[in-house]
Formats: structure tokens, C-alpha cells, sequence
């Protein structure tokens, strides 16, 4: 799915998305090297045309990993230990090297983040996304608020100690029916 796809039907959950995901500016991806362990590398999102942009030097490690193998996860960036919510995101990525496109990007990265990639100077990827999942802070019960989507989950897990959490309980906060 696209990320508009988000925006249209869960609107909510795309808000707390854009706000921890996309608005700080730099996301974390992970990506799969070549003997099959994990690489996390920050990159910077841009939304365009209702999809969700990353791109890379195309000769950088995490861009050789996705050419090799399109799965990703997206993280969001989280800077310290208080109660924040997280956004996870998993899905998979296609190269996009027509040159009215990355010309369209590039004038789109000079306006919104202020740097100037070079036409052809770089590796272009929209990211499919499959799941979007938020994780925060309850403050009712102090425990864990998860919502995924589209698995339309929603559910609070209590604290039972300050190290445990209790039985998930539905609830509809984010996701709308």
C-alpha cells in the first residue's frame, strides 16, 4: 500500500505517523546485508505525490541491500526513555530511476528539507508499505498502547509491575471501524 492509502483510511494513525515517522526528519530503516544479519541506517523521508521516498548514494551499503533484497523496516527516531510512542513500518521497496520522477524529487527535497541531490547522482526508492504498527505510552494504566494496521489490532496492555505488562485489552483509539 502507499502511504495515502494510510492517510484515507486510518487518518488518525497516519497523523501519529507523519508526527514520529516523517516530521523529525530522519527515520531509522533496517535492511538485510548479504549473509543475512540486520543493518540499521538513518535516511531522510519525503512524502510525495501520497508515497513515501527514501533515497541514497547509490553506492552506499543499505542502498546495495535493497537492490539485493526489497525488504525494509522503518523505525522512528527515539531519543530518550520517556513515554514516547514508536512507529514501526514493514514493507518493501522499488528502485525508481525514471528521470521526470527523481527531477520531481529533487526539486521537492530542495523545497521541504533544503538540500540539493543531483539528477542521476542518486538511488530512488517508494516504499510499499505491508504493516504499520504505533507502540506508546497508556498514561491510564501505564502500560502499552499497540495499534497495527491493516491486521486492525488495537489493545492495551496494562502494567503489572514496572517490568510487566498484563492480558491485552481491546480498545479504539487510533483505528477507526
Amino acid at each position: 500500500m502507499r502511504w495515502r492509502d494510510i492517510a484515507t483510511h486510518q487518518p488518525t494513525l497516519a497523523a501519529a505517523a507523519t508526527e514520529k515517522l516523517i516530521k523529525p526528519g530522519v527515520l531509522l530503516i533496517g535492511t538485510t546485508r548479504r549473509d543475512g544479519t540486520a543493518r540499521i541506517s538513518g535516511v531522510e523521508p519525503l512524502i510525495m505525490d501520497g508515497e513515501l521516498w527514501l533515497s541514497m548514494m547509490s553506492s552506499s551499503a543499505k542502498a546495495h541491500d535493497l537492490r539485493r533484497d526489497p525488504r525494509i523496516l522503518l523505525h522512528s527516531i527515539v531519543t530518550g526513555p520517556e513515554p514516547a510512542a514508536e512507529i514501526k513500518a514493514r514493507g518493501r521497496v522499488r528502485i525508481e530511476s525514471g528521470r521526470d520522477v527523481q527531477e520531481r524529487y529533487a526539486a521537492a527535497v530542495a523545497s521541504e528539507i533544503g538540500w540539493q541531490p543531483v539528477v542521476g547522482k542518486f538511488t530512488l526508492f517508494a516504499v510499499d508499505i505491508d504493516d504499520v504498527s504505533y507502540i506508546g505510552y497508556d498514561p491510564d494504566t501505564h502500560g502499552q498502547h499497540v495499534a497495527r494496521w491493516p491486521a486492525d489490532t488495537e489493545f492495551i496492555r496494562p502494567a503489572t509491575t514496572p517490568t510487566s505488562l498484563g492480558k491485552p485489552q481491546p480498545v479504539r483509539r487510533l483505528l477507526k471501524d
